[in-house]
């Protein structure tokens, strides 16, 4: 399949992104919570997908969780604990870029925790969604895919662009030489925590919008039932003629130079 060009890929996510609307306008009239993890190998694309899904909302009833490492009281504490926080409630959608897996990949891989700790995690992670699932939150696991080489092309980029330098961490160089390490910690991740309760779902990255779209198409197809009327919003035509600015204290600054 050819490269998706750029208009065709926006007139492909348009009419879904309508319907990402009219999905929250479900979950907010209906009081539900809607929990999406993305996870995946670094530059896979978590943050484009994250962006398609949140951009056209209402960034107050939809959240993007990006935790930073966690500090020293937050590492005594329960491991899920930090995460708790951050669910959503009734009305609410959260999207996690990363989540609790952080302890099944880059922490095991790297070395930041035992492998003890690791199993301790994998055997905890399915009772604890199952708990979230119980409760009626509706939970998404997504795992974003990509080849070596692909990770190497866009890791390249991060470097050589200014604009997206800062995506590149110290951890993303060590992490180049462990992409199959990587491979077999998720595995493992998803022998443990592939559930009937809370399952994964794998989607190519290896063409970040084509897997945007797919990413978007297969969430917006597991959802409900989610046509909820749009209320109609009355809008007279203004009494008079419209007004124009006027400055007392202070004016507005000069415009940027064309």
């Amino acid at each position: 399949m050819s490269k998706l060009k750029r208009k065709e890929y926006e007139a492909l996510l348009q009419p879904m992104q309508e319907q990402l609307i009219q999905a929250a306008r479900w979950v907010q009239e209906c009081g539900k919570r809607l929990l999406i993890i993305f996870e995946g190998r670094d530059t896979a694309g978590k943050g484009g997908a994250i962006q398609a899904i949140s951009e056209n909302l209402n960034p107050r009833q939809c959240r993007v969780v990006a935790l930073s490492k966690p500090g020293e009281r937050e590492r005594s504490q329960w491991y899920f604990q930090r995460y708790v926080a951050h669910l959503p409630a009734a009305g609410e959608i959260a999207l996690f870029d990363r989540s609790w897996y952080n302890r099944a990949g880059v922490e095991r891989v790297m070395g930041y925790c035992t492998d003890a700790q690791a199993e301790a995690f994998l055997e905890q992670a399915p009772s604890f969604e199952k708990q979230l699932v119980d409760d009626g939150i509706l939970l998404f696991k997504y795992w974003l895919t990509c080849d070596q080489a692909k990770q190497e092309e866009r890791f390249e980029e991060r470097l050589i662009d200014p604009l997206k330098r800062w995506k590149l961490s110290p951890i993303d160089l060590a992490a180049r030489e462990k992409y199959g390490d990587y491979t077999k910690a998720r595995e493992a991740m998803l022998k443990a925590s592939h559930t009937a309760d809370a399952p994964w779902t794998l989607v190519d990255f290896n063409d970040q919008k084509l897997g945007r779209l797919t990413l978007v198409r297969d969430l917006l197809d597991r959802l409900p039932e989610t046509r909820v009327p749009e209320k109609e919003i009355p809008f007279a035509p203004l009494a008079g003629k419209p007004k124009k600015e006027r400055y007392g204290q202070l004016k507005p600054i000069e415009n940027y130079s064309l």
